[in-house]
């Protein structure tokens, strides 16, 4: 009679053990928050968002890329050049590498990170 006594104590024990450390909505579970995208509800546009951006602190007014630049990454000036180089862009800005000169806000370099990331239309 003990032995079954002390059975089931130990089966009852383990149910509530199991069942305390599932990630059901009744409390436990994972105390971050989900990762939510930033750039699912937002499209930004090349030639309206992008362009200024590239122009004023990567091409047109620091220079450091603009036409006929023989820095790393060459001119930044139109689509087709920020096209071919958009990977090393987005690595670039996201390690805080660039620009050189001054530096971009936290939405600007979400406009630039996010038009990447929805396959950088020409629009």
């Amino acid at each position: 009679m003990t032995k079954q006594l002390t059975f089931t104590a130990t089966f009852i024990s383990i149910i509530f053990i199991i069942s305390g450390c599932s990630k059901g909505s009744s409390g436990g579970g994972d105390p971050t928050p989900p990762q939510t995208n930033p750039c699912a509800t937002l499209s930004f546009k090349f030639a309206a968002d992008v362009k200024p951006i590239m122009d004023a602190t990567c091409a047109i007014n620091s220079g450091c890329h603009a036409t006929g630049s023989t820095n790393k990454g060459g001119a930044l000036t139109d689509y087709n050049k920020i096209f071919v180089k958009r990977a090393d862009i987005k690595s670039q800005i996201e390690a805080g590498l660039m620009p050189q000169t001054g530096s971009l806000t936290a939405d600007q370099k979400n406009k630039i990170i996010c038009w990447i990331n929805s396959g950088a239309p020409n629009n």
